[in-house]
């Protein structure tokens, strides 16, 4: 299965898991873990800034590799659905 990865698309920097982007409310969380909505007001971001090189790029941009992922699982659903067609029969 293929693993989605995540970094920054201009500089290539990898979060590790660390709280290190801060909302306008002053909430502290890790963006990766809501996709980019804070837990505590809940601001949905639609850009996420690097921690390494400071440039913002959208959020979903930080996700590489995702349409190759999306593809793979809808592939994998048409599948699904296409067995349970011909069993239907």
């Amino acid at each position: 299965m293929m693993k989605l990865e995540i970094k920054c698309p201009k500089c290539s920097w990898k979060p590790t898991g660390e709280k290190l982007w801060i909302c306008s409310c002053k909430h502290i969380w890790n963006t990766f873990e809501t996709g980019a909505v804070c837990p505590k007001c809940k601001k949905k971001w639609e850009d996420t800034s690097c921690p390494k090189c400071h440039k913002w790029s959208k959020h979903l941009l930080w996700y590489s590799d995702l349409d190759k992922l999306l593809k793979l699982e809808l592939e994998k659903l048409n599948k699904v659905q296409e067995n349970s067609f011909i069993e239907l029969k």
